[in-house]
């Protein structure tokens, strides 16, 4: 698969100033699950600008928001993570989807569901207005048509080979829907090994690296060796029978003997995403400390 073919599934991504503050009077209720949302209410209630009923109707289902009898929203998480909940597609109703989305879009600018099918995706769209679907990462999103870019860094996305796209997608797709600048290079395994060092100035300018691969899932412990940067090493279940559906290249990225691997479970791209943006926040958050 090319890079031109994927580049229609990317987000534009660019600086912007966050919508969710300098609210205007009258109000009635604020979302305040992003951060910059809840302090602005607090300045708000201390300037006498809102009233503490305001306040307290806004704050009354920070925790979790009840969906039917089938969900409970965590409101909270991004306030306690830095990243808000996501939907797991796998599994659910088209109904239960679009109530929880529903939900969800009212106290979150970036909605994401994961593992959705194309099938799903075409019966969502008829019910959840400005859905967007990410065909290789099986993601569909409710989001701005620019991601604004939160953090520094830069996060690598490496796939071994064409087939383990889907995960690697996953991860990619995740990651700037969350505010992280992505970089791609694809179909880079060890059988030819120097399709993969012909780009080391891609590996060197990542702040972290995600590896994806299946078979016996070698490449993570090559790239380790050539980089100074975290790496983080996700097995997809791509191979013939004796990889065991992605067991064979999880043990081998849990036995690497290149330092500084960090390994997720099978096909788990998500996840992996996660992880490289909290090692980046994580890090722009002591970048900070030092200069204070």
């Amino acid at each position: 698969m090319t890079g031109d073919r994927l580049k229609i599934y990317q987000s534009p991504i660019t600086n912007h100033q966050s919508p969710i503050t300098n609210h205007q009077l009258p109000i009635t209720t604020i979302a305040v699950t992003q951060p910059e949302a809840l302090r602005s209410l607090l300045e708000a209630v201390a300037d006498g600008k809102i009233t503490p009923d305001i306040a307290f109707d806004s704050l009354k289902d920070l925790s979790y928001e009840s969906v039917g009898e089938f969900a409970k929203i965590d409101n909270h998480r991004q306030l306690r993570t830095g990243f808000p909940e996501v939907i797991w597609g796998q599994g659910k109703t088209i109904d239960q989807i679009v109530q929880i989305m529903s939900v969800m879009r009212q106290q979150n600018h970036v909605v994401i569901a994961t593992r959705i099918e194309q099938s799903v995706y075409t019966e969502l769209q008829k019910k959840v207005r400005g859905l967007r679907y990410y065909e290789f990462a099986r993601i569909c999103a409710i989001a701005p048509s620019e991601i604004e870019i939160k953090f520094p860094g830069q996060i690598g996305i490496l796939s071994a080979g064409t087939a383990d796209l889907p995960v690697a997608e996953e991860a990619a797709v995740t990651a700037e829907l969350s505010g992280f600048h992505v970089h791609r290079l694809l179909d880079v395994g060890v059988a030819g090994i120097h399709r993969l060092l012909s780009n080391r100035h891609l590996l060197e300018s990542s702040s972290v690296l995600i590896v994806v691969a299946g078979m016996e899932g070698a490449l993570p412990s090559v790239v380790a060796g050539l980089v100074d940067c975290p790496v983080i090493a996700v097995p997809t279940s791509i191979g013939y029978g004796a990889s065991f559906s992605g067991l064979a290249p999880l043990l081998t990225m849990l036995n690497s003997c290149a330092a500084g691997v960090g390994v997720v479970n099978i096909d788990n791209g998500f996840g992996a995403a996660i992880l490289a943006g909290q090692i980046l926040r994580t890090s722009d958050k002591l970048r900070l400390a030092s200069q204070s």
